[in-house]
């Protein structure tokens, strides 16, 4: 079976991920979709599916942090409306963004949904939540070595993904659940992939609006490391009364 899938996937990529609906199946969607089904399945398990991972959040949100949501949808929709749509079959968009929403679940949910859940549980304070999980999530992306990234584009994904991670927290505050986080997560990825062509790449930008959508990616790197210091609160305040009240061991 591991030989039928490598030369599938060989087979249906031979003239890149993004050429054909095969392509971005085998390539890639595939195995997000898998992944999502064994987290779901492991959520369950524990007993948070839905509650408490998709019901409303224990903390409140604040004004502000409609912020997030502004920074992460303004590049979503100047590339919806900049991406040349031509360069792709119709089936090549369709996988795309289905797949983009699976990444989206997948990633949302073992990082603002697992890697929050079990941070809060331990009665660590909101903005520690907030910097554990998107550190987690950067370094997931950190396997892009193996695929023979250079060191520098692999530095500036860890940086944009923590960033990212900060803003995707707020956002699941602000909008007082997960889902939303997971939407406009698996909006980002599939209009990125079409408007470069590839995945961690850079695109031409041959039109105004991707152009704009580099400026904006800025922005939100930025305000992602900014944001994070004005993060206050704790979800379980009476976890952390009780585990200051445990005696330390010696």
């Amino acid at each position: 079976m591991p030989a039928l899938w490598v030369g599938a996937t060989e087979s249906a990529t031979a003239d890149g991920m993004f050429s054909s609906a095969a392509s971005v199946l085998f390539g890639l969607g595939l195995p997000v979709i898998v992944g999502s089904l064994l987290l779901l399945a492991f959520a369950w398990s524990v007993g948070w599916l839905p509650k408490p991972l998709f019901t409303r959040q224990p903390v409140p949100g604040r004004w502000w942090m409609w912020i997030a949501v502004v920074l992460v949808a303004l590049p979503i929709l100047l590339r919806l409306f900049g991406i040349d749509y031509s360069a792709y079959s119709a089936g090549t968009i369709v996988m795309t963004f289905v797949t983009g929403l699976f990444i989206g679940l997948s990633e949302e949910l073992l990082t603002r949904g697992l890697v929050v859940e079990i941070m809060r549980r331990a009665g660590h304070r909101e903005w520690a939540v907030a910097a554990v999980s998107a550190l987690f999530f950067a370094l997931l992306h950190s396997g892009n070595l193996l695929s023979g990234q250079s060191i520098v584009t692999v530095g500036g994904t860890l940086v944009y993904t923590f960033a990212f991670g900060v803003l995707m927290y707020l956002i699941m505050r602000v909008t007082g659940n997960l889902i939303w986080a997971v939407v406009l997560h698996g909006l980002t990825d599939p209009t990125t992939f079409l408007a470069t062509g590839g995945i961690d790449v850079e695109g031409t930008r041959t039109n105004t609006l991707l152009t704009l959508a580099g400026p904006v990616t800025t922005l939100l790197i930025i305000a992602g490391f900014v944001l994070l210091i004005f993060i206050r609160g704790r979800a379980y305040p009476e976890l952390a009364k009780t585990a200051e009240a445990q005696p330390t061991a010696g």
